[in-house]
């Protein structure tokens, strides 16, 4: 017995409701994109407002003991206080990361710096956070 198939013509209609703040948001955030014209480099929103995009930070501590990780990062930010730390642990070790370098040559430079201050240094591939806006009075 053969089997026939059918598709039905008769035609309904579909409402969306959404809120009005989805229409807002896509557009604003359409606004903030930056077409970086690579497809290897992620997009970036335009004066760092909001989003993260993938770089480069130099790891400066490595070890197992805490209150070395904390030590170290205390003494980064009293030598380079506009710059960002952070303190990440993964078992048995601790792990400090300076920095948000959007090209590895700035985490290179950066590396370059701290060679004599700091053992063990080299540059890691993360999501970094967007380098802060200055605020201007206009």
């Amino acid at each position: 017995m053969p089997m026939i198939a059918r598709a039905q013509t008769t035609r309904g209609t579909v409402e969306i409701i959404k809120d009005a703040r989805i229409d807002s948001f896509a557009a604003r955030r359409a606004t903030l994109k930056v077409s970086g014209g690579s497809s290897s480099a992620p997009a970036v929103s335009s004066g760092g407002a909001g989003t993260s995009s993938y770089g480069y930070r130099v790891q400066i501590f490595n070890g197992p003991n805490r209150k070395s990780a904390f030590a170290t990062q205390e003494q980064f930010i009293n030598e380079h206080a506009g710059m960002r730390t952070y303190i990440s642990y993964s078992a048995p070790n601790y792990k400090v990361h300076a920095g948000d370098f959007r090209t590895r040559l700035e985490a290179d430079r950066m590396m370059q710096e701290l060679k004599g201050a700091y053992t063990g240094l080299f540059i890691i591939r993360a999501k970094i956070n967007p380098p802060k806006i200055a605020a201007t009075d206009d």
